[in-house]
Protein backbone atom coordinates (compact mmCIF):
# COMPACT_ATOMS: atom_id res chain seq x y z
CA UNK A 1 0.00 0.00 0.00
CA UNK A 2 0.98 3.28 -1.24
CA UNK A 3 1.33 5.66 1.46
CA UNK A 4 0.26 9.26 0.92
CA UNK A 5 2.59 11.77 1.39
CA UNK A 6 2.03 14.68 4.03
CA UNK A 7 1.60 17.59 2.43
CA UNK A 8 2.64 20.92 3.70
CA UNK A 9 2.25 24.52 2.87
CA UNK A 10 4.82 27.44 3.45
CA UNK A 11 3.46 30.85 3.69
CA UNK A 12 5.34 34.58 3.95
CA UNK A 13 4.17 37.89 2.28
CA UNK A 14 5.20 37.83 -1.42
CA UNK A 15 5.94 34.11 -2.25
CA UNK A 16 9.13 35.50 -3.65
CA UNK A 17 12.00 34.19 -1.23
CA UNK A 18 11.82 32.53 1.74
CA UNK A 19 8.69 30.21 1.22
CA UNK A 20 9.99 29.51 -2.27
CA UNK A 21 13.17 28.62 -0.47
CA UNK A 22 11.55 26.06 2.33
CA UNK A 23 9.60 24.82 -0.19
CA UNK A 24 12.62 23.90 -2.63
CA UNK A 25 14.67 22.55 0.41
CA UNK A 26 11.72 19.81 1.75
CA UNK A 27 10.58 18.88 -1.68
CA UNK A 28 14.51 18.27 -2.30
CA UNK A 29 15.42 16.41 1.15
CA UNK A 30 12.62 14.53 1.39
CA UNK A 31 10.22 14.35 -1.33
CA UNK A 32 9.67 10.56 -0.97
CA UNK A 33 7.74 11.54 2.39
CA UNK A 34 6.78 15.40 1.65
CA UNK A 35 4.89 17.67 -0.11
CA UNK A 36 5.72 21.54 -0.09
CA UNK A 37 3.93 23.99 -1.42
CA UNK A 38 4.70 27.60 -1.01
CA UNK A 39 1.84 31.05 -1.43
CA UNK A 40 2.55 34.64 -0.28
CA UNK A 41 -0.35 36.66 1.50
CA UNK A 42 0.00 39.15 -2.07
CA UNK A 43 1.21 37.88 -4.87
CA UNK A 44 4.98 39.05 -5.74
CA UNK A 45 7.79 38.86 -8.12
CA UNK A 46 10.15 35.88 -7.26
CA UNK A 47 13.85 36.96 -5.73
CA UNK A 48 16.35 37.07 -8.31
CA UNK A 49 18.88 37.20 -5.40
CA UNK A 50 17.01 34.06 -3.80
CA UNK A 51 17.23 32.33 -7.23
CA UNK A 52 20.72 32.63 -7.46
CA UNK A 53 21.78 31.73 -3.77
CA UNK A 54 19.44 28.57 -4.30
CA UNK A 55 21.47 27.42 -7.82
CA UNK A 56 24.35 27.56 -5.35
CA UNK A 57 22.69 24.69 -3.97
CA UNK A 58 22.39 23.12 -6.71
CA UNK A 59 18.09 23.60 -6.91
CA UNK A 60 16.79 25.76 -9.65
CA UNK A 61 13.72 27.70 -8.90
CA UNK A 62 14.17 30.10 -11.41
CA UNK A 63 11.35 28.94 -13.52
CA UNK A 64 9.23 28.71 -10.42
CA UNK A 65 5.56 30.85 -10.23
CA UNK A 66 4.47 32.60 -7.49
CA UNK A 67 1.54 32.11 -5.68
CA UNK A 68 -1.33 33.52 -3.32
CA UNK A 69 -2.97 31.94 -0.28
CA UNK A 70 -6.42 32.63 -1.88
CA UNK A 71 -5.03 30.37 -4.95
CA UNK A 72 -5.20 27.17 -2.38
CA UNK A 73 -8.18 28.34 -0.50
CA UNK A 74 -9.85 28.61 -4.01
CA UNK A 75 -9.22 25.29 -4.50
CA UNK A 76 -10.19 23.36 -1.42
CA UNK A 77 -6.57 22.62 -0.72
CA UNK A 78 -6.19 21.13 2.68
CA UNK A 79 -2.41 20.66 4.40
CA UNK A 80 -1.34 18.73 7.25
CA UNK A 81 1.03 21.58 8.10
CA UNK A 82 0.86 25.24 7.41
CA UNK A 83 4.10 26.90 7.78
CA UNK A 84 4.43 30.83 7.90
CA UNK A 85 8.12 32.37 7.97
CA UNK A 86 7.63 35.87 7.48
CA UNK A 87 7.90 37.93 11.12
CA UNK A 88 5.07 37.07 13.40
CA UNK A 89 2.70 39.86 12.58
CA UNK A 90 2.56 39.20 8.82
CA UNK A 91 2.42 35.47 10.16
CA UNK A 92 -1.01 36.43 12.17
CA UNK A 93 -2.53 37.57 8.93
CA UNK A 94 -2.47 33.91 7.23
CA UNK A 95 -5.78 32.75 6.94
CA UNK A 96 -7.21 29.86 8.35
CA UNK A 97 -6.97 26.61 6.10
CA UNK A 98 -9.34 24.43 6.18
CA UNK A 99 -8.72 20.73 7.94
CA UNK A 100 -6.79 19.24 10.47
CA UNK A 101 -3.76 21.16 9.59
CA UNK A 102 -1.04 22.01 12.24
CA UNK A 103 0.09 25.50 12.30
CA UNK A 104 3.44 26.35 12.48
CA UNK A 105 5.25 29.67 12.62
CA UNK A 106 9.14 30.21 11.66
CA UNK A 107 10.61 33.47 11.72
CA UNK A 108 13.35 34.91 9.12
CA UNK A 109 14.53 37.71 7.83
CA UNK A 110 12.84 39.31 5.03
CA UNK A 111 15.27 39.34 1.97
CA UNK A 112 13.60 41.53 0.17
CA UNK A 113 14.03 44.62 3.26
CA UNK A 114 18.08 44.19 2.92
CA UNK A 115 20.04 46.89 1.90
CA UNK A 116 23.12 47.24 0.48
CA UNK A 117 25.29 46.56 -2.34
CA UNK A 118 24.63 43.43 -4.41
CA UNK A 119 27.28 41.30 -2.90
CA UNK A 120 26.19 42.48 0.54
CA UNK A 121 22.55 41.00 -0.07
CA UNK A 122 23.87 38.22 -1.71
CA UNK A 123 26.01 37.58 1.43
CA UNK A 124 22.96 38.34 4.19
CA UNK A 125 20.68 36.19 1.65
CA UNK A 126 22.95 33.06 2.13
CA UNK A 127 22.82 33.33 5.50
CA UNK A 128 18.90 32.97 5.65
CA UNK A 129 18.92 30.60 3.04
CA UNK A 130 21.10 28.10 5.62
CA UNK A 131 18.78 28.86 8.46
CA UNK A 132 15.61 27.82 6.26
CA UNK A 133 18.31 24.89 5.58
CA UNK A 134 18.82 23.80 9.08
CA UNK A 135 15.13 24.38 10.01
CA UNK A 136 13.86 22.25 7.76
CA UNK A 137 16.50 19.43 8.43
CA UNK A 138 15.46 20.06 12.22
CA UNK A 139 11.64 19.28 10.99
CA UNK A 140 12.22 16.22 8.82
CA UNK A 141 14.15 15.07 11.98
CA UNK A 142 11.84 15.93 14.68
CA UNK A 143 8.95 14.28 12.33
CA UNK A 144 10.14 10.62 11.33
Amino acid sequence: MIKEKIKLLFVCIHNSARSQIAEAYLNSFSGDKYFAESAGLEAGKLNPYVVKVMMEEGLDISKNRTKTVNEFLNANKTFDYVITVCNEASGQRCPYFPGNGKRLHWTFEDPSALKGTDEKKLKQIRLIRDEIKTKILDFIKENK
